[in-house]
């Protein structure tokens, strides 16, 4: 865990990728073209912990239609910066069953954790499973996954903001920012 000295040299340094309000106007985008799509479901939305915390708060008030929320808590970084292997807190509970689940996450990295919960939900027996994340990294690699929704694209950087932490620390900040080379 950094001191708070250290998380201030690390934001001093680090460079911004994506203002404030660039992030508003991408989850307000998002709402629009999520409703649209679950307008009549009555969806389950499921929030990715930690890193997606910061996105469903703005998102769900932006959202036009009935829904159930819960959770999932599923990592492979903890509070380092490589990824590991996909990590459960928490599960998708039995209430996927039979229902439209839309699955709300801060970032398509790698795409590992991301196809870890749209399988355990689509496993779980859910009727249709639809993702939504707030940022894209632009790896030029393949990813086991496509996100149904997209809310920014970001360059192939390590990047903080958003619900997005690095070494634990910054998820409450309103723009992203990629860490000092």
């Amino acid at each position: 865990m950094l001191t708070a000295e250290q998380a201030w040299k690390m934001l001093d340094e680090a460079e911004l990728v994506c203002p404030a309000e660039e992030v508003e106007r991408a989850i307000g985008r998002l709402a629009t073209e999520i409703t649209a799509r679950f307008r009549d479901a009555y969806p389950l939305v499921l929030c990715v912990m930690n890193g997606a915390l910061f996105f469903c708060g703005r998102l769900l008030p932006l959202l036009r239609f009935p829904l159930h929320l819960d959770y999932v808590h599923a990592s492979r970084y903890g509070a380092e910066i490589d990824g590991r292997q996909v990590h459960w807190k928490v599960e998708p509970a039995e209430t996927v069953k039979d229902r439209a689940v839309l699955v709300l996450d801060d970032i398509l990295d790698a795409g590992d954790t991301l196809a870890a919960v749209k399988a355990r939900v689509v496993e779980r027996g859910a009727a249709s499973c639809h993702v939504a994340v707030l940022t894209d990294k632009v790896t030029g690699r393949p990813k086991p996954i496509v996100p149904d929704f997209v809310g920014l694209r970001i360059p192939d950087r390590f990047v903080f903001g958003c619900g997005l932490d690095a070494y634990g620390s910054w998820r409450n900040l309103p723009a992203l920012y990629a860490l000092g080379q």
